[in-house]
């Protein structure tokens, strides 16, 4: 038993210095079979490592021993996302679960909402769940962007405006953001602006900026 949590000691240290590997190979040496916190972040490790489909099989480990672990029904949906060969419903459903156990999980509600876009074309659908996600958690940069991207594709390119420039006030670093941001410029217009925009995306790391540029501020 003291050996057993001594590992599991030192693998949540290593969890939280997302020190990844080490956090797998420490579990793997010695696994409370009834700890569903241990394969949660057993799973997650492997997802931060990007081992999705080893990933599922801890999350739903963590799941048969609770059924009520919101985050790993979460997470589970999360790597199916990655993994060829799951239809989208199958992580929607994850979501719908972990937001069924915690009405309040902003994260499943916005992660449910990229599903929705990205998967299968409902962006009206998406600005719902990111809506909830920012009614919960007003600072919740990511739903900001991501409910700027699904106006874009309804064509409300002011909208877009307005929720890119949220999350870029919030964290002035997100590159991504100031992408997303300068491609609805382009469409109302403001090329000046958008170029601004491209520019200081390129500044933060965003490569495929400059590409952009090239393309539409020579």
């Amino acid at each position: 038993y003291s050996n057993c949590s001594a590992s599991n000691g030192r693998s949540y240290a290593k969890y939280d210095l997302e020190d990844y590997r080490g956090a797998i190979q420490d579990r793997n040496k010695k696994i409370n079979p009834n700890d569903a916190e241990i394969y949660y972040k057993l799973g997650y490790s492997k997802f931060a490592s990007g081992d999705y489909r080893e990933a599922i099989k801890d999350f739903n480990k963590a799941i048969q021993i609770n059924p009520d672990y919101a985050e790993a029904y979460n997470n589970r949906g999360l790597a199916k996302h990655h993994v060829e060969g799951y239809v989208y419903t199958e992580a929607i459903q994850d979501f719908n679960k972990a937001i069924e156990i915690n009405p309040n999980y902003a994260e499943a509600y916005n992660n449910r909402g990229v599903d929705k876009a990205l998967l299968s074309g409902d962006y009206r659908g998406a600005i719902q769940d990111y809506n909830k996600a920012i009614q919960i958690n007003p600072n919740y940069t990511k739903a900001y962007y991501y409910r700027g991207n699904a106006k874009f594709y309804l064509q409300d390119y002011i909208g877009a405006i307005l929720d890119h420039s949220k999350a870029i006030e919030i964290n002035p670093n997100y590159a991504e953001a100031y992408i997303g941001r300068a491609f609805a410029k382009l469409q109302l217009g403001d090329k000046y602006g958008a170029c601004l925009d491209l520019s200081k995306a390129g500044e933060l790391g965003e490569g495929e900026a400059y590409d952009m540029i090239k393309e539409f501020c020579q």
